[in-house]
């Protein structure tokens, strides 16, 4: 539901009735992934998507009758074979979808969701949880969960639901991972599991391009478009200016290690090394290979990758942190121009992230959808 945050934080402020339609559980190959919402208001407007088109129709029918009855619904939408007609993905997946009708009156829920909006719209980090399986009268019950363990509102089972479900979200939160948790009879003290989806809303990643190269502007417009925070950095004050970079959300002036060493980092971060110039990128690298980022890329021939690797090796990096540098960066598309060779690199930074192999579909034995949390543990255990 946070990935329309912006649009139902205006629904809220307008006081309008409405109800949001969220994906909260997946199989097979899946458009849309847990957390993806679509929301109706009581005069038809429809904001958002649960699969990318293919039962778009059905769900909004949905949200018209949650709004008409008040009630709670879980629906499962997939292929099928027999009916060709039938309302389904046709890409061959199952989604759930949960419906929650959510009018201005409501003091239960409305204003849980309205803050965790606000908060998400606002780039602030949050995160929601719901009850999405479990006891008909406590399914769409909310919490709003701060990064501190506190929340705010009530799941409406026992307050040691609350608790548990909260220090769930909060892990999740800790990992800025959507996902869904199952609390057992025990913990829900209810009678029964119940079925948790906690969708977190972070600040964004960051990307860091080093050297004000005129590859650097496509990236940092790319990067933008990926939901990155893009810093520019150049130890050179005449090409590092904002003039020459207006995309970027900043543009710094220091020799890249240095920066490097007092900036902050974390497994979501990419760095992207343009200067391909061995007094810039060999302490630069020498640091960023041993911190806990996801991806390291470094710009240049395969001969320059190759003195690179020899003058890093004699500054005492190892082999294994050696292995995890991008050399040279980007996937192979025959990149010329600056706009492609961007595409390149955000092709293998997308790869790296989802676990996607960088191979074409067509002919492909491969899913087009990744297990994504597979692919995030795999850049946990490397860095």
């Amino acid at each position: 539901m946070l990935d329309i945050a912006a649009e139902l934080h205006r629904w809220c402020e307008e006081g309008r009735d409405f109800a949001v339609a969220t994906v909260v559980s997946v199989g097979g190959s899946a458009p849309r992934q847990p957390g993806a919402a679509l929301a109706v208001d009581a005069e038809g407007t429809a904001v958002g998507s649960v699969s990318g088109g293919c039962v778009e129709g059905a769900v909004y029918e949905l949200c018209q009758e949650a709004l008409s009855t008040g009630e709670t619904v879980r629906e499962t939408f997939g292929y099928s074979d027999e009916d060709a007609f039938a309302v389904g993905l046709t890409c061959g997946g199952v989604i759930d979808v949960l419906v929650t009708p959510v009018p201005a009156a409501d003091r239960r829920v409305r204003p849980v969701l309205a803050a965790a909006a606000s908060a998400a719209a606002d780039g602030r980090t949050t995160a929601l949880a719901r009850i999405v399986d479990g006891p008909p009268e406590l399914l769409g019950g909310a919490l709003l969960v701060r990064p501190d363990g506190g929340w705010d509102g009530t799941l409406g089972g026992h307050p040691e639901l609350d608790r548990t479900a909260a220090a769930e979200a909060r892990a999740l939160l800790d990992a800025g991972r959507t996902a869904t948790v199952v609390i057992g009879a025990e913990g829900s003290r209810c009678g029964q599991p119940v079925t948790l989806l906690a969708e977190a809303s972070v600040e964004p990643p960051r990307m860091i391009v080093f050297g004000a190269v005129d590859f650097a502007g496509s990236l940092v417009r790319i990067g933008k478009f990926l939901n990155y925070h893009v810093t520019v950095c150049d130890a050179r004050p005449v090409f590092a200016t904002a003039l020459r970079f207006p995309d970027a959300d900043e543009v710094v002036v220091d020799w890249p290690h240095r920066y490097l060493e007092k900036t902050e980092v974390d497994a979501r971060t990419v760095l992207c090394v343009l200067t391909h110039d061995a007094k810039f990128d060999v302490p630069l690298l020498e640091r960023a290979l041993r911190l806990p980022v996801a991806y390291v890329g470094a710009m240049g021939s395969a001969r320059t990758h190759r003195d690179r690797l020899r003058r890093l090796r004699e500054a005492g990096v190892g082999e294994p942190e050696l292995a995890l540098l991008r050399s040279p960066i980007g996937l192979d598309l025959g990149a010329r121009t600056p706009e492609e060779t961007a595409l390149s690199i955000a092709g293998e930074i997308v790869a790296n992230r989802r676990g996607g192999s960088g191979t074409p579909l067509t002919g492909a034995r491969t899913p087009i959808h990744h297990d994504t949390r597979a692919a995030s543990d795999r850049i946990g255990s490397v860095a």
